[in-house]
């Protein structure tokens, strides 16, 4: 039965497109689409979370090593800044669900400048790892900078080469990481553009939903890596605070 509120094309609700027989049908199916899709994501993170145990239970004091060479703080604080995001693209999709389009344009505009703002202090964190030699492949100068504590590692019969391992891990997940939060904020960007121009408050706010969904898996993700990746050093000896 086509809506009251729109005029039907070539049978169906104007919103609705041609392979669809209804609003509803055409939901469903987005909404499996985008889900199928989500599952291809955990399974790709999964490799790496798997990588990671694997790596860390051989190797756990290096790893530990690892850890203590990360700030803490400034993960702490991107980690509040990515769950807040979160919350503001909540609230972009209730406000497109009841059609307010201000505050919808305004939740979009701030969950964009709250990601923005977590990739420019990830930014920053990997400068400073650049600037001391931790990054494999790239700026590797652990050997040289680190005499003291590659004499304690010796001691301890840990493998300098571990620790090199943990950063590997480290660049590949939170490299992974920062590329999807890359999308996700050319998307948001778009459509917050799309929702200044009156896009979802017409009646199909079903986008904003498939939006909120990445970004949520997205800052998921960040939940997980930040204990893993920052906080496994703990009371380590060779834990310096951060650069």
């Amino acid at each position: 039965m086509v809506s009251e509120t729109h005029a039907p094309v070539d049978g169906h609700h104007g919103l609705v497109q041609h392979q669809f027989d209804d609003m509803e049908q055409q939901r469903e199916c987005f909404s499996l689409g985008m889900w199928l899709f989500l599952a291809t994501e955990v399974m790709m993170f999964g490799g790496l979370f798997f990588a990671y145990s694997l790596y860390r239970w051989q190797f756990e004091p290096a790893f530990q090593v690892g850890s203590s060479h990360l700030d803490w703080k400034l993960g702490t604080f991107n980690t509040f800044v990515l769950l807040f995001s979160s919350l503001t693209m909540a609230m972009a999709v209730h406000n497109a669900g009841i059609g307010n389009r201000q505050k919808l344009v305004n939740c979009l505009l701030l969950t964009w400048v709250l990601g923005a703002a977590f990739l420019g202090i990830k930014a920053m964190e990997w400068k400073a790892d650049f600037n001391v030699g931790l990054i494999p492949g790239v700026n590797w100068t652990y050997y040289d900078h680190h005499a003291e504590e590659l004499k304690a590692l010796a001691e301890k019969n840990i493998m300098p080469h571990h620790v090199m391992m943990y950063f590997v891990i480290y660049f590949c997940m939170t490299g992974l990481h920062a590329i999807h939060m890359i999308i996700g904020l050319g998307i948001v960007g778009y459509f917050t553009w799309l929702a200044y121009r009156g896009k979802f408050t017409d009646g199909n706010d079903q986008p904003v939903e498939i939006l909120g969904l990445y970004w949520h898996l997205v800052d998921i993700v960040w939940v997980f890596l930040f204990p893993l990746l920052y906080l496994i050093a703990g009371f380590h000896p060779f834990q310096s605070g951060g650069h």
